[in-house]
Formats: structure tokens, sequence, C-alpha cells
């Protein structure tokens, strides 16, 4: 029965303190990386005619303490392009990621495009909805 208890103990110890050191770790600030923060993460079309405007802007600012590089910015299909810079952004500095949704298809919009970087945030995901009616 000792033998039990000292190995229940012993399972008990181990699993706290492998779970402290987890916690400790997940609540370490991110002093010295960049920090991508968008003004918005959704774009909403609304009724768009058919080959009308399908081009919006995402503007994203770097609140953190490196300069930010968006490492790949991919969209979900081929109707939606999106194009940005590939400079490094410098702490305090703003840009903006230009999407542009092909409108000659008649149906609704719900498209994402994904944004890869060296933030301490490393993948954000961007949206684009809406509806292209027909002319």
């Amino acid at each position: 029965m000792k033998r039990f208890i000292s190995t229940l103990i012993l399972v008990f110890a181990f699993v706290f303190g492998a779970n402290a050191q987890t916690q400790k770790a997940e609540q370490k600030p991110a002093s010295n990386q960049a920090e991508i923060t968008f003004e918005k993460l959704e774009h909403d079309y609304g009724n768009v005619p058919q080959g009308g405007d399908g081009v919006t802007q995402f503007k994203y600012t770097n609140t953190g303490k490196v300069p930010l590089v968006l490492s790949k910015v991919r969209s979900s299909c081929g109707c939606t392009v999106p194009s940005w810079s590939k400079e490094p952004l410098m702490p305090g500095q703003s840009a903006s990621i230009t999407v542009k949704y092909n409108t000659n298809n008649v149906g609704a919009i719900n498209k994402s495009v994904t944004v890869e970087s060296n933030a301490s945030n490393s993948r954000v995901i961007l949206k684009i909805k809406g509806q292209v009616v027909k002319k």
C-alpha cells in the first residue's frame, strides 16, 4: 500500500510540475517580435454587378518592436488575387494588402486570404463576402 501511495504521489508531482512549466511558458510576453494588426478582417462587397469593381484593401500596421515581413499571402481560389509589398514594414508603419475578386461569375462571394508573416500572430485569415448579381 505504501508503494502504491508513493507511486501515486510521484505521478501527481510529475503531472502538476509539467503543467506549471507549460503555463509559465505560455504567459511569457512576446517582447521582441513583430505584431500585425488589421483594421478589419472581413470585407463585405454587398451586391456587386457582374463585371463590377471587385477590389478591396486590408490595411495593417506593425504594432510590434521589430520589422514585419509578410512571407506568404495566398487566396482560397484563383478567382481572388492578393497583392502586397515584399519589403519589411518597420514598427509603427502601415501598409495594405490589395485583394481583387473576379466579378465575372454571378453568385455568392465567400473567399479567404491567408496571410503568413514573422509576427507573433503568424497566420491571419482575411475574408471577403458578397453577391455578384447579373447586369
